[in-house]
């Protein structure tokens, strides 16, 4: 069926995008989620083309998924929640856009997170996935720290624990560092039988690509392994994590919470503090994203 066929109009779209996929969910007036679809990564510091391409492609999931045409994307209100569109240029050239929808308004996954994590309310988040950052809002105080990209920050994220893992392991085969249990797992992982091979799968690949070994090093710092090599990366990842909840405290949040595939795995070997203060997410970036274009629209009918 149609869009105008249904009850529940306007319909609005919630899209969080990042450094590995790209969620788009539909909501309908009361809430309900009438669609979702999960595209390719949506940074637009890896590039504008591929986050473009995968936002229409988790629309055109969402939309199916809904029953509704792909052309009533037309009649869609939609909010982004995007990695690096805290770069100004980036955020410019997003909002400039030549979108598929009747409205856009654009906003960072970092602010769209925290909106979801607290249905609305104030609070703290840390993203720690792909990549890693952390934000606050309180009153009328807000505080972003990281989320720099991978190769400038992004410490304590899988992208980060990839990269610092291979770092080792070229530099053990090289004799110049111990031996560790990651070596074997990354030569078995890419199934290859020396450094050079190990180089080859990795040289210029984007942060995704790293962040598919983070699983692999907290396991070998587990107590399983006991690997002294990866419980160093672990633990100075997540040191740093703790320190920018610390940092987040200061504004005095009500809430804090933690998303990413890794907010679970790495809680263990963050400060008790820290993990004491974590409260669950109430709902989804992307319904963060969807309140957020609300929010929007309702700040425009009152200025009109």
């Amino acid at each position: 069926m149609g869009l105008n066929q249904t009850k529940d109009t306007p319909l609005y779209i919630g899209i969080d995008g990042g450094g590995s996929k790209c969620r788009a969910t539909i909501y309908a007036a009361d809430n309900r989620i009438l669609g979702s679809g999960v595209a390719g990564r949506a940074n637009p510091l890896h590039g504008l083309s591929q986050t473009f391409e995968s936002i229409q492609q988790s629309t055109a999931l969402a939309l199916t998924d809904a029953g509704l045409a792909l052309s009533d994307s037309r009649q869609l209100i939609a909010g982004l929640g995007l990695a690096g569109v805290n770069v100004p240029h980036l955020y410019q050239q997003v909002v400039n856009w030549q979108h598929p929808f009747a409205q856009m308004y654009v906003t960072t996954d970092l602010h769209a997170a925290c909106i979801g994590a607290h249905n609305g309310g104030d609070g703290a988040v840390i993203i720690t996935g792909t990549g890693s950052c952390g934000y606050a809002h309180v009153g009328e105080q807000s505080c972003c720290l990281g989320g720099h990209g991978f190769m400038l920050g992004d410490k304590g994220s899988g992208a980060w624990l990839g990269l610092k893992a291979a770092e080792q392991v070229l530099l053990h085969l090289d004799g110049f560092a111990p031996p560790t249990a990651l070596t074997e797992r990354l030569l078995t992982h890419f199934k290859v039988h020396d450094a050079m091979g190990i180089v080859a799968h990795l040289a210029g690949q984007s942060s995704s690509c790293y962040a598919t070994l983070a699983r692999t090093v907290l396991t070998c710092a587990n107590d399983n392994d006991n690997d002294e090599v990866a419980k160093s990366i672990v633990v100075e990842g997540a040191a740093y994590l703790s320190q920018l909840a610390h940092k987040l405290f200061e504004l005095n949040p009500p809430r804090f919470s933690m998303i990413g595939g890794l907010a679970e795995p790495l809680a263990p070997w963050l400060d008790s503090d820290v993990v004491a203060n974590i409260a669950p997410v109430i709902a989804p970036p992307e319904f963060g994203a969807a309140y957020y274009a609300r929010q929007q629209v309702a700040v425009q009918s009152i200025t009109r």
